[in-house]
């Protein structure tokens, strides 16, 4: 059976062993989090392999991911956290460091520096055996240009994220363009307004998961549903208990994996 996973954290109120042995508990799998300082991945690490929980990916840092692209000192910067990101997957044995190309409604444009930063990242990421997975953000043209870059790198791939299409790019669908290079994903809803990132669980909001998993079934992806959900980000969740909320998600994912998995005829 096709595993699911929910990121650390989702609802904030349990320590880091309480919430592992949670969602266990719910039939989660796999899981997600952001870069530990290195003194902290084994901390991690022993917890998740204490439940049989696989540690699946980090999200690299991406605060500050704009200046990648700008001839200063910040770049230089960003791209010592991208590089730590790589360094803490490989001291935890996480495969997949999830990396943003840029943020916000007007990043910078394209540019040489950033493209020699981002070629030295993968470059380092091959030498530690990670796998770099570019996730969709508000903009085509920077993604695009990754998977044309690194078309031949082998520890490249796509991170899909449900929500971001649905609330960046409204209209816009990433599966039919990069699903053959899915690697990861990122599984959340929205109200599908324009810009407004909620993390809902999914089949909370207004995204088509019918469309949703049947693309993710047609790539042939057979890695795991990742839900990254965030109940701070909307006031809807507000009255219920850290419990009540992860098991509402593992029901949410478990259903989309009975979509994906299921005939094609469910779907069309």
């Amino acid at each position: 059976m096709r595993k699911i996973g929910i990121n650390y954290g989702a609802k904030p109120g349990l320590e880091l062993e309480d919430y592992v042995r949670t969602v266990k508990a719910l039939g989660f799998d796999a899981i997600f989090t952001g870069t530990p300082a290195l003194d902290r991945v084994p901390v991690f690490g022993d917890v998740f392999a204490k439940y049989g929980i696989e540690w699946e990916t980090l999200h690299a840092p991406f605060k500050g991911i704009n200046n990648i692209w700008l001839n200063n000192e910040e770049g230089e910067t960003m791209l010592a956290q991208l590089k730590a990101s790589v360094d803490a997957c490989a001291l935890g044995g996480v495969p997949i460091s999830v990396v943003h190309l840029s943020s916000g409604l007007k990043p910078p444009s394209i540019t040489d520096i950033g493209r020699g930063r981002f070629t030295g990242l993968v470059e380092y990421a091959a030498g530690k055996n990670v796998k770099i997975a570019f996730e969709n953000q508000r903009k085509l043209a920077n993604i695009a240009w990754a998977f044309e870059a690194f078309e031949d790198a082998p520890n490249v791939g796509f991170c899909y994220d449900t929500g971001h299409e649905g609330c960046f790019t409204p209209g816009r669908q990433y599966m039919p363009l990069f699903g053959d290079k899915l690697i990861c994903t990122h599984i959340h809803d929205n109200s599908g307004l324009f810009d407004h990132d909620e993390h809902l669980i999914p089949y909370d909001g207004d995204l088509d998961f019918d469309r949703i998993a049947r693309q993710i079934r047609d790539c042939g992806f057979t890695g795991s549903l990742m839900l990254e959900v965030i109940a701070r980000n909307s006031d809807r969740y507000e009255d219920i208990t850290v419990e009540a909320y992860l098991e509402r998600a593992a029901a949410a994912v478990k259903r989309l994996r009975e979509a994906v998995d299921g005939s094609s005829s469910d779907l069309r």
